[in-house]
């Protein structure tokens, strides 16, 4: 359950931050609020999560998710450039967090 629960909070991350973006500074209310709740909740899952993954494990593999998931969204909705650096990096992103779930 605690994977689960790191999951989707790395899932929330992910709209938190998109919102933040579309948020335009924090001037446009609608957006601001998509993000709070979504910080809260997402917070609040990894904090439950972290009760039985260890710190060096959950919060690198939240961190992950969120980076990889804001490059997606990025590149998909808001016409971001993917290049194939970029696509590496999230490769190696993506390695990290598998070599982490494994070893923990």
């Amino acid at each position: 359950m605690a994977w689960l629960a790191l999951i989707v909070s790395g899932g929330l991350e992910v709209v938190w931050s998109t919102a933040l973006k579309l948020s335009d500074g924090l001037t446009r209310p609608v957006w601001i609020a998509v993000m709070i709740p979504a910080m809260v909740a997402g917070f609040w899952l990894l904090a439950y999560a972290m009760r039985a993954i260890d710190l060096g494990t959950a919060y690198p593999v939240w961190v992950g998710i969120g980076a990889v998931g804001a490059v997606l969204v990025g590149a998909l909705w808001l016409g971001e450039a993917l290049t194939p650096l970029r696509i590496a990096s999230v490769g190696l992103i993506l390695a990290g967090i598998a070599g982490l779930r494994v070893a923990g």
